[in-house]
């Protein structure tokens, strides 16, 4: 692991601050234990179309500078940095808590995603097979489920997600945002490559598994002109559907990203933050629901419309485009939504969606800063 200094955003939540005088100490990978008593997070985002997710693990090693998830980890009393990077919190009981869940007479085998905040896929899993186990208890009560992930580690679970098809629905998402490596090593800097996740979608179309590939997030003036080469690619690999997620900046993740950014790729951080800005009515972040995962104004349409103009030509399979799928179904799914500049409020009606959506980019239970800790946390 190549040593990093400990930096965090300053965290609202915290009674002190930390300075260092003479230079941060390197971080170093810590493992805590999440002794939550419910595995099942259910969503209330009008953005989102899915209900229930499963999160076997709260910070994720793939260190991504633009992770939406980071401000949960501040309710932890950690940070939204590094300390999110490394500071990594494990459900050991994730699979059992399922399988409580399952068992219930109230559940109606309604599809799981895994995972609505971090990657289900990251590291820790290789040795903990928490989302493993828990894909087992689905094939036990043949309970449909969908995963995104940017992990070759998948390629392990094929066994798994074979026989979850046979007897439910399987379907996987791979994110791929960026198609240059040097790029995508910058900001999501311990993920495989964009030609590694390719091999993953190979590998799964191959092995039966029905897959499709997230462009997301896309980031204005970074990586948008990189959809057309990604979602090609991708169909030649066996991708059937497509998604695209414009970049979300909450609360400190906009000063992670803009620290990454300018520290990483220093010669196009200026264009790529005027980019952002021109997308959300001229701040890094929009948190309206129904605008924060498009954005709005010239630019921001520019992208759906070479995301949208592309999948129809490659042959992708419709219903997962952008998060709300056209101003129309955006407005028909809110009742509410405050536009004050404050954070949004909203209630999602009931109704169904195309079990499509479920390979969106997603919030964690309806909340941008990841919601409050859903349990105790201890060493």
């Amino acid at each position: 692991m190549r040593p990093v200094p400990i930096s965090n955003p300053p965290n609202p939540w915290a009674a002190t601050e930390i300075e260092y005088v003479e230079g941060a100490p390197e971080v170093k990978l810590e493992v805590f234990e999440d002794q939550t008593r419910q595995i099942l997070a259910r969503n209330d985002s009008p953005d989102v179309g899915f209900t229930y997710s499963v999160n076997p693990y709260r910070g994720c090693f793939h260190a991504c500078a633009y992770c939406y998830a980071r401000p949960g980890h501040e309710y932890l009393s950690l940070g939204a940095g590094t300390d999110f990077d490394r500071k990594i919190i494990v459900k050991l009981k994730a699979a059992e808590l399922l399988r409580a869940a399952f068992r219930k007479k109230s559940w109606h085998r309604e599809t799981v995603v895994f995972s609505g905040v971090t990657d289900c896929y990251q590291p820790l899993e290789a040795s903990y097979r928490l989302t493993r186990a828990c894909l087992e208890v689905c094939v036990e009560h043949a309970n449909p489920a969908a995963i995104i992930t940017k992990s070759a580690l998948v390629e392990r679970d094929v066994d798994v997600l074979g026989a979850l098809a046979r007897v439910a629905s399987a379907f996987v998402t791979v994110s791929i945002p960026f198609w240059d490596p040097e790029r995508a090593r910058a900001i999501e800097p311990y993920v495989p490559t964009p030609a590694r996740r390719l091999r993953v979608i190979e590998t799964l179309a191959k092995a039966g598994v029905e897959v499709g590939v997230n462009v997301a997030p896309i980031i204005p003036g970074l990586n948008d002109q990189d959809i057309p080469k990604i979602l090609a690619a991708a169909r030649d690999a066996g991708a059937t559907r497509a998604g695209c997620v414009l970049v979300r900046l909450p609360g400190p993740v906009k000063q992670v990203f803009e620290q990454r950014l300018r520290g990483a790729l220093p010669l196009v951080a200026d264009r790529v933050l005027h980019r952002i800005r021109e997308t959300r009515g001229g701040r890094l972040y929009d948190s309206r629901f129904g605008k924060r995962g498009r954005g709005e104004g010239e630019y921001a349409d520019t992208i759906r419309t070479l995301f949208e103009k592309t999948a129809a030509r490659l042959g992708y399979q419709r219903g997962m485009e952008m998060i709300e799928q056209g101003e129309e179904g955006a407005s028909a799914d809110i009742k509410y939504v405050q536009d004050d500049g404050e954070p949004a409020v909203a209630q999602r009606k009931a109704r169904e969606r195309p079990q499509a959506q479920l390979t969106l980019g997603f919030e964690a239970a309806g909340r941008d800063d990841g919601g409050p800790p859903a349990a105790k946390v201890r060493a």
